[in-house]
């Protein structure tokens, strides 16, 4: 367990380069969910996750026992690379951040960016991991681990801000890639002497956290196929997966549909329509009256569902993007599907 004085100190490290973020009760989710909905937007760091924090803290402390370090060496699928990134960027130490093939091309070029050498290897994180291990050795650099004590305390500062913010809240939901972010959010709870329930969400694809979290030991799995990048992990963190089984209430898992793939793999089914062949071009010209009628197209009104009272005002949160639609809890205490 991390001490507050800890965790206080590491925030206010992180503070001097990253304000806190802003936490805000959304009424249209809440009144979807039947909840009291609040979202903390991480999305508004330096780059745009709430990695950065980490980042910060481990490289800091890193260069004060190592003054002479030659550079770093860490993998990624984007928002841990850029943190290093942009935090050895910051400290004037040189940074190699080793990607999978196929990565993010915005967070690759957000890490070249910030000043870091890039390097692909590998179809999927644990086989850049893998590479990105021997070049560090190879290189005689630092290699920073995509999960560390270290990093856990600087990201647990997100966590600080939101429990301050709204002390009441009943559920966390915090979305799981390798641990530091759920690691960092029980931390600060256990500081603060919450009663929050915290809840980890991974991709239905990615279940290793998932299936560890049941079996009681590291399950590894042979793919991690999401889009959601940041949760593409195939191989758990004993540390971590520690941390959530005595932290954590469960883990639930939501798909993360590959759009594109369905779209290329059943084109027919984009507008909804049965294949008839080719479609025939109209001939002639519209009557005024039919053109009238396609530019004004009369759309559907939205009608929202009305606002369910929650029971004893039960107060749920969202941490991150990919977290939007996991389980809830519904106005009578039981699971709904967001």
């Amino acid at each position: 367990m991390i001490d507050l004085d800890t965790l206080e100190a590491a925030a206010s490290f992180v503070h001097r380069v990253v304000p806190p973020t802003p936490q805000y009760c959304w009424p249209l989710l809440s009144r979807r969910l039947g909840a009291e909905l609040w979202v903390k937007h991480e999305n508004h760091t330096p780059i745009g996750s709430f990695k950065i924090r980490g980042g910060l803290v481990y490289l800091d402390a890193v260069r004060r026992s190592q003054p002479d370090i030659r550079g770093v060496v860490t993998a990624t699928t984007g928002n841990h690379g850029q943190s290093i990134a942009l935090a050895a960027a910051r400290l004037g130490v040189d940074a190699t951040i080793v990607v999978p093939y196929g990565n993010s091309i915005e967070k690759n070029r957000a890490m070249v960016g910030f000043g870091a050498r890039l390097v692909e290897a590998g179809h999927d994180f644990q086989a850049a991991f893998e590479h990105a291990t021997e070049l560090a050795e190879r290189e005689k650099r630092h290699f920073v681990h995509s999960y560390d004590p270290l990093l856990v305390r600087g990201v647990a500062s997100y966590a600080l801000e939101l429990f301050r913010a709204v002390p009441d809240l009943d559920v966390v939901y915090v979305p799981i890639g390798l641990g530091s972010g759920i690691s960092g959010v029980i931390a600060a709870r256990d500081a603060l002497r919450l009663r929050a329930e915290i809840v980890g969400v991974v991709a239905a694809n990615a279940p290793t956290y998932a299936l560890s979290f049941a079996a009681g030991t590291p399950v590894s799995t042979n793919s991690a196929d999401t889009m959601a990048g940041g949760l593409a992990v195939r191989v758990p963190d004993p540390e971590a997966l520690d941390i959530i089984r005595r932290g954590a209430a469960r883990i639930g898992s939501r798909n993360a549909p590959r759009d594109a793939d369905h779209v290329q793999r059943h084109p027919q089914r984009r507008r909804g329509r049965r294949s008839r062949g080719p479609r025939r071009r109209a001939t002639g010209t519209r009557s005024p009256r039919r053109q009238a009628r396609r530019r004004h197209t009369i759309r559907r009104q939205y009608r929202p569902r009305p606002l369910r009272r929650s029971a004893g005002g039960r107060r749920a949160q969202l941490t991150d993007r990919w977290a939007t639609g996991c389980v809830l809890r519904d106005a009578a205490g039981g699971a709904s599907s967001g």
